[in-house]
């Protein structure tokens, strides 16, 4: 099966639980004969988001669609910036305490969320530090919530057991429930697992 297959919904899935099982079994293909983190994520991302679009059951592409998929890393697991000359420690520092843009499907995003203590605030950044997934059925209403896509009206953050998230964004209110979040869950722990971070 070509690659691009793997998101495609079969139209006897009709149950939120019975599209993550089915997503969750498709990214095992996907992931199995790969460790490589950021290979991983962008697939991920990819599958996930465009499973999404192919399930109007639930999500579909009109105004239940999911905006946003994608990861935020620990900066510690990137490389220094190379540079030439004399290295800038106030520009190494100041990449400390945060998370950074990892692979993802939708519109530009934050490039970075501190989680620095007593700093911290959004969705993502209080997923992670907490190390707990967040469901916000109203964005509008979470304090600190940091709006990378104005549309963006719900979303739901899981810990991936290394210190990153895996954040959805979805255009409705209330668009991810507790049978997402099962899933999602199970989801960011098969991504954890296969990943050499």
């Amino acid at each position: 099966m070509p690659h691009a297959d793997s998101s495609l919904v079969p139209p006897e899935i009709t149950t939120k639980p019975d599209f993550w099982n089915h997503v969750r079994i498709q990214l095992e293909y996907l992931l199995a004969d790969q460790k490589h983190w950021v290979t991983n994520l962008a697939n991920a991302s990819s599958l996930i988001y465009n499973s999404l679009l192919a399930f109007p059951l639930h999500f579909g592409d009109g105004e239940r669609a999911v905006n946003w998929c994608g990861f935020y890393i620990d900066s510690s697991l990137f490389p220094d910036p190379r540079v030439i000359g004399e290295i800038d420690e106030r520009t190494m520092a100041q990449n400390k305490n945060k998370i950074l843009l990892g692979p993802f499907c939708g519109k530009p995003a934050c490039q970075y969320i501190n989680v620095a203590p007593n700093q911290a605030r959004g969705v993502c950044a209080n997923a992670f530090v907490q190390r707990q997934t967040v469901l916000v059925q109203n964005v509008d209403e979470y304090p600190g919530h940091i709006a990378c896509d104005g549309n963006t009206k719900s979303e739901i953050v899981c810990p991936l057991i290394l210190p990153n998230v895996l954040d959805l964004d979805c255009l409705a209110s209330g668009g991810f429930d507790e049978e997402d979040k099962i899933g999602l869950e199970s989801i960011a722990d098969l991504i954890a697992k296969s990943c050499n971070w």
